[in-house]
């Protein structure tokens, strides 16, 4: 029997987010940390297990690259939404988050890992998440397969290697003025020059960083806005593994 619940911190969501969360989303978030803990004991999910640390570093840190979209001023650049993908989501992270939070928004949840997948279809079953699509393939394929390719009006992707990777994933998925979101911790000027090399093989366009600290452990986060300007030449992403081995 699982008994321990999730902080509601509901002043530090407004604080930091200038969001607020329903009840019924607090509610769909206390499930779905349940339902994570659970089934973490058949399958690896996270390491991240304890509540005050969940709501922080899964929770929060999800829902931090949606800020833009809760400003009373929205950004000019600001995309509007339909369909948006979960690079490499592992335990549901962040699509699961954004998922609740934006019900109108379609989400793919796309994993390399069956046994994760397989997990998750039966979790947002289970939560009643009729807005989310479980795939299990590796990012290199489906940005060449024709139902993935250029598809999406939002990749997000968290903690999957090099930044110059993690566009090289998520922009041939992308419609042409999406975006993607790249989830970051320290950032540096270095880094973003040659950030901004490879985005111009890629078609894509460094819109905005924004800086956070998580609100109760005070983690430094950047969030990378990345504009698709052109089309994606096809050769890539290149072949499975190709990207994480050779960034551009």
């Amino acid at each position: 029997m699982i008994t321990k619940q999730l902080p509601i911190n509901g002043s530090r969501w407004q604080e930091t987010l200038q969001w607020q969360p329903s009840e019924e989303q607090l509610a769909l978030f206390e499930r779905l940390y349940q339902g994570i803990v659970e089934g973490n004991r058949q399958v690896n999910l996270t390491r991240i297990t304890e509540p005050g640390e969940f709501w922080e570093k899964h929770l929060w840190d999800s829902l931090s690259g949606l800020a833009p979209w809760y400003e009373p001023e929205k950004p000019e650049w600001l995309p509007t939404v339909k369909r948006v993908i979960d690079i490499g989501t592992g335990g549901g992270f962040p699509g699961l988050p954004v998922a609740i939070a934006r019900p109108r928004w379609q989400v793919t949840l796309l994993d390399s890992t069956r046994k994760k997948i397989t997990f998750l279809e039966t979790l947002c079953e289970q939560l009643g998440l009729a807005n989310t699509d479980c795939v299990a393939d590796r990012a290199e394929a489906a940005g060449r397969k024709p139902n993935h390719r250029a598809q999406y009006d939002l990749a997000m992707v968290r903690a999957v290697g090099p930044a110059s990777t993690c566009a090289e994933y998520a922009l041939p998925l992308l419609k042409k003025s999406g975006f993607a979101i790249l989830f970051r911790g320290q950032w540096t000027d270095q880094e973003e020059e040659l950030f901004i090399g490879a985005l111009e093989t890629l078609g894509g366009e460094l819109v905005a960083i924004c800086p956070w600290e998580t609100p109760m452990t005070q983690g430094v986060r950047h969030c990378l806005y990345v504009k698709k300007i052109e089309k994606t030449d096809q050769e890539f992403p290149r072949h499975v593994g190709v990207p994480a081995k050779h960034p551009l």
